[in-house]
């Protein structure tokens, strides 16, 4: 049979063949090795990488979310703000409006709930197999759990986050813009 210019063989030779192959690859494990090698798929080829994204790109989210926290409370001013030179009570002032603002963010963007549930100075009892990442123990740590001890602070936990997307037209790096009165 002809097809397209090159010649097919046969169905008999291509059985002939078959049965060749099974019968060598029972009698050869080395021919059994190479046979399996001709059986595997080729490797798919190689495309072009994707770029990876710089920094600012793949954190767009929280730089996005530290924005806010500008935007809404100046908390990047005010922790990098020289303090010697307030007094307390201009401290304070300050930190309420700070604190508003940062608060009204995270209550936007985030569902916090205490990662244990007891309240702070209770006794508490840590058993084995506990969650270093969500408890960790201070003070005189010796021995194997149960632990016994006082719940200094009940930690916090995400338990839902919904950062912004943000446009690829923006500057993620950009916290705050600079203002310039005319």
């Amino acid at each position: 049979m002809q097809n397209s210019g090159q010649s097919e063989t046969s169905i008999w030779t291509r059985l002939r063949i078959a049965l060749s192959c099974f019968n060598r690859a029972l009698a050869s494990p080395d021919f059994c090795r190479r046979a399996a090698g001709l059986l595997r798929p080729p490797p798919a080829p190689a495309g072009p990488k994707p770029a990876a994204l710089p920094p600012e790109r793949a954190q767009a989210s929280g730089l996005a979310v530290l924005a806010m926290l500008q935007r809404e409370g100046r908390l990047i001013d005010f922790l990098k703000e020289d303090m010697a030179a307030f007094s307390d009570a201009e401290i304070g002032a300050a930190a309420r409006v700070v604190h508003a603002g940062c608060r009204k963010v995270l209550a936007q963007y985030f569902d916090l709930e205490p990662a244990l549930k007891e309240t702070e100075g209770a006794a508490i009892q840590v058993p084995a197999g506990f969650d270093p990442h969500r408890i960790r123990l201070t003070g005189n740590v010796a021995g194997q759990p149960p632990f016994h001890g006082t719940l200094k602070h009940h930690g916090w936990v995400a338990a839902a986050v919904r950062l912004p997307d943000v446009s690829d037209t923006l500057d993620p790096r950009v916290l705050a813009a600079a203002e310039v009165e005319l």
